[in-house]
């Protein structure tokens, strides 16, 4: 577990967030291209390795993570030196304020930010109440006198902010806290089965790696998708914990059944597959009705139609600085992606796209 927990820090403490890739996408470089026969960038920046079948026929299977986590951008330099922002991905206001952030400069520099909030000894004269603010009404703060010493380090509008966080284990060592597991989770997904399936043969010619800007609206799945044209397509991606609430999505019961979300509806051979593929390799999961998407929502209405599905975790607080995770549920759905890709010859992926 310790050597596990060494890889979830090193991805998740990356910074990456839509459009602005590079670290996260320079990372996997490193890490697939001696495991793979080459490797294949799209042009918005999503990045595959592919390893090739020598079995005739083989049928295209794609694997995808994508490499942007959630963050901001700054959209106004105020005279005071602090900053306003708008959200790269989804956020609950509630958690934004009196953060530590990271700002990077276009010139590469990282400098210290927080983001503002009001002390109740200022909300005195409004009678003490407390209000939910805007995102956009957010102070971002990095200490500087006013704008133009702001400038002078280098900061623009249209740079980014990143939550600081590091990565820990839970007292009991079973659970990890961190930022960005959403979706680091499947990044570090992707490399291990590159990882494990290295000098194997498989029945099929593996698409692996991952996709930007899914954060912002699935963008980077409509590319890759189209330009890879797999026929069968696997997101690999982090889901929200509902387990604390009373709803689904229970930390440590394993893998997630993702059978529907707002985007997409699991075709039932897909399913029969899964259901099939998990009872066999003794795969721990548990059954998800998901209230977001994923990539698998873009990338199945492309090149005429891809079935396709998410092999998933869940993790609570995920949006947000802090998210807590089993690290037992990371095994379990890697386990799972290793059998569905050894599993996925002609006849299967024939069976599953409904041709016979």
């Amino acid at each position: 577990m310790n050597h596990l927990f060494s890889k979830i820090k090193e991805v998740t403490e990356l910074h990456g967030i839509a459009g602005f890739e590079h670290d996260v996408r320079h990372f996997m470089r490193q890490k697939i291209t001696p495991l793979v026969d080459e490797v294949e960038t799209d042009g918005l920046g999503g990045i595959f390795g592919i390893k090739h079948s020598k079995a005739d026929n083989a049928p295209r299977i794609m694997v995808a993570a994508h490499m942007d986590e959630v963050g901001f951008m700054i959209s106004d330099i105020k005279a005071d030196g602090t900053f306003r922002v708008v959200e790269i991905g989804g956020w609950n206001p509630l958690v934004v304020s009196s953060q530590r952030f990271v700002l990077h400069t276009q010139a590469g520099d990282k400098l210290p930010v927080i983001s503002g909030s009001v002390p109740p000894h200022l909300m005195r004269g409004n009678g003490g109440a407390p209000s939910i603010p805007r995102v956009a009404d957010i102070i971002f703060d990095a200490g500087f006198a006013d704008k133009a010493e702001a400038e002078s380090f280098g900061v623009r509008p249209g740079d980014i902010i990143i939550p600081e966080s590091e990565t820990i284990l839970t007292a009991n060592q079973k659970n990890i806290i961190s930022k960005a597991w959403d979706n680091r989770y499947g990044v570090l997904m992707v490399t291990e089965l590159l990882e494990h399936l290295k000098g194997q043969e498989l029945p099929n010619t593996l698409i692996a790696g991952a996709n930007v800007q899914e954060e912002v609206g699935l963008r980077g799945a409509h590319v890759s998708t189209t330009k890879f044209d797999p026929e069968l397509f696997f997101a690999v991606d982090c889901s929200p914990a509902g387990d604390i609430y009373g709803d689904q999505g229970k930390i440590g019961d394993g893998t997630l059944l993702r059978f529907y979300d707002p985007g997409h509806i699991m075709l039932k051979d897909m399913k029969d597959f899964l259901l099939t593929t998990a009872e066999e390799a003794g795969v721990k999961f548990q059954y998800y009705c998901g209230k977001g998407g994923t990539d698998a929502g873009a990338a199945h209405l492309k090149n005429g139609g891809v079935p396709s599905t998410t092999i998933g975790v869940c993790a609570r607080y995920i949006h947000s600085h802090q998210t807590l995770y089993a690290m037992d549920d990371f095994l379990e759905a890697q386990a799972f992606l290793q059998a569905i890709v050894k599993r996925l010859d002609r006849s299967t992926v024939d069976t599953i796209r409904g041709y016979k």
